[in-house]
């Protein structure tokens, strides 16, 4: 009498049955948890209370971007928590199933964009910065900040997206590394991007502090900025460390450390916005009138005039916070 069971495929499992891609048919029921992409069941508490928390930071940018009328700022931040909640959600999802191939592409795509709106949002933010302090201490025109890392924000988004779901539709784990090296392309020009620009950043700071000292509600500003450019950057590394091995490495299926470097420092950073904020540091006018330091034409003013502006700036700053 013959032992043999049903013939396997190319995943170990009995043929015809698919744990992943766009023909996933398996479940929980059919198939053991260890042929999933994840290899655990994301945990719904840890999954309610991340997007609990975007959600609640969203409101909160909502009713900050309305106070101070800082409409690009909030925009920005808006999108990016609205893309972490949708991911999430998908994580909620997989739960139940982990096969579910359209909530993986959900959680896939949407958590490892949303960063980005986030650091859309800094770099117009620090560009509007320098022009209300003093723009004759950068070493280029402020709006190059914009112009040059919103640009390179942009393509990092395109990278991982379409990488996130080439990964996901293509079959075979050579074609599926292609998507992977695609989003791997994104995170590093994220990461690059970063890198330079926190360089830019210290540089003005520095400069800034030599010539004028930095009131101390400017430095619990910049300070809260700086650390959340710090956050994601550690989870961009961390992403990338995450997707090297592509779907089969070890921290893909290690829920405790996507938490705690994903989840955990994009929330940090997304709630140091509150304090950084664009209202909190310059009041309800300072967000919309960042080029007082600029006349009509687009250039400098003479420095005189630029010194005095500056001064005032200074003494209205630091008797706000007095």
């Amino acid at each position: 009498m013959s032992t043999e069971g049903p013939p396997l495929n190319e995943f170990g499992l009995p043929d015809g049955l698919i744990p992943f891609g766009g023909l996933s048919n398996c479940t929980l029921a059919l198939c053991p948890l260890e042929t999933s992409v994840f290899q655990y069941q994301p945990s719904i508490p840890a999954q309610a209370i991340i997007i609990v928390l975007f959600a609640l930071s969203m409101l909160v940018h909502i009713w900050q971007g309305f106070r101070y009328k800082s409409w690009s700022f909030m925009i920005c931040i808006v999108i990016g928590c609205v893309d972490e909640c949708i991911g999430y959600g998908g994580r909620i999802i997989m739960h139940d199933n982990p096969f579910n191939f359209q909530a993986f592409l959900m959680q896939i795509i949407c958590i490892t964009t949303a960063p980005v709106f986030f650091c859309s949002s800094i770099y117009v933010l620090l560009s509007r910065t320098i022009n209300y302090l003093d723009p004759s201490l950068s070493r280029f025109n402020p709006k190059w900040f914009i112009l040059t890392f919103i640009p390179s924000d942009i393509l990092s988004l395109i990278f991982q997206a379409t990488g996130g779901a080439l990964s996901s539709v293509l079959t075979g784990d050579g074609q599926r590394k292609i998507g992977v090296n695609i989003s791997i392309a994104g995170l590093v020009l994220q990461v690059f991007t970063l890198v330079i620009f926190v360089g830019l950043f210290m540089d003005y700071v520095i400069r800034y502090h030599r010539k004028s000292g930095v009131a101390s509600k400017i430095q619990v500003f910049l300070g809260f900025l700086f650390a959340s450019i710090l956050f994601i950057l550690i989870r961009s590394i961390f992403r990338i460390d995450e997707l090297i091995d592509g779907y089969n490495g070890p921290l893909m299926h290690n829920q405790g450390l996507f938490i705690a470097l994903e989840s955990v420092m994009v929330l940090i950073a997304v709630f140091c916005l509150h304090i950084a904020h664009p209202g909190l540091a310059f009041g309800k006018d300072g967000y919309r009138v960042t080029s007082a330091n600029v006349n009509d034409s687009g250039s400098y003013l003479e420095t005189a005039d630029q010194d005095k502006v500056h001064q005032e700036k200074v003494h209205s700053t630091s008797g706000a916070s007095a």
